[in-house]
């Protein structure tokens, strides 16, 4: 169990109830109703949920406590603004829903202070992407987000920038297909006379690469698109499109 505690704020862990997609459903149509008791089922039926989240931020000298209340308040969110019309199950929604309240939680307790209107600018660009992903089946685009919320397309770009927390240096940029490349690798340095040598040494790993491979990772890392994306394109799933760029991603590795 999370950070190896059975209790969290009173509650205990181990003897959480589990709810069905058909309980959930079932929930969630009578909350709507206006049902409050339906409504505190749903919630303590979804409470592992909020626990498996919070995991993800192990290690940030956050109480665990903390990290569960803030994640239930997120949770209740999902409850509130989810509908069936979305067309996803209500744990896709609640994820990035309990995920973004921790995270905010962070960014706001944290040393760097952001400006009012800046995070509530990032915070409504966040809640029109969730909505517009469930909507469209893919990931909008900046231009989108912003039309959503009538804002010009930079001032979203500048919110969300600001809400982004600081990262390691040893941060892996590939960390989505578990590759150790890292932030600092890709950090360039005037004075230093071996960067030319690697920059020889990362083109010529790349020219061995298959075309499939190179177009792959031309619209992964060049132009910015997904990996259902990619596959689209390119006519394969996936999941293949994943297997491929790690593949291409450790084969550069190798050569450089």
């Amino acid at each position: 169990m999370y950070y190896g505690k059975v209790e969290i704020s009173g509650i205990n862990t181990s003897k959480l109830k589990v709810l069905t997609e058909s309980e959930k459903a079932e929930l969630l149509e009578r909350t709507k109703k206006g049902d409050m008791k339906a409504r505190e089922e749903l919630i303590n039926g979804n409470l592992r949920l909020v626990l498996s989240v919070i995991q993800r931020f192990t290690g940030r000298g956050e109480s665990p406590d903390d990290l569960f209340q803030v994640g239930c308040i997120g949770l209740i969110k999902a409850i509130d603004n989810f509908s069936a019309e979305f067309g996803v199950r209500f744990s896709t929604y609640a994820v990035p829903m309990i995920e973004g309240e921790v995270k905010r939680h962070i960014r706001d307790s944290g040393q760097i202070r952001v400006s009012r209107s800046l995070r509530d600018t990032a915070y409504k660009a966040i809640q029109a992407r969730e909505k517009l992903t469930a909507k469209l089946k893919r990931d909008p685009t900046i231009e989108e987000i912003s039309e959503k919320i009538d804002c010009k397309r930079e001032d979203v770009v500048v919110a969300l920038e600001a809400i982004t927390e600081p990262i390691s240096l040893y941060e892996p940029v590939f960390s989505d297909t578990g590759d150790t490349v890292y932030v600092m690798d890709q950090i360039g340095d005037n004075n230093d006379d071996i960067n030319w040598l690697n920059e020889i040494a990362l083109k010529e790993a790349i020219s061995a690469l298959g075309s499939r491979e190179k177009k792959i990772l031309n619209l992964r890392f060049l132009q910015g698109k997904t990996q259902v994306e990619v596959a689209n394109e390119i006519g394969i799933s996936q999941a293949q499109v994943s297997r491929l760029e790690k593949g291409a991603l450790n084969k550069i590795k190798n050569e450089i």
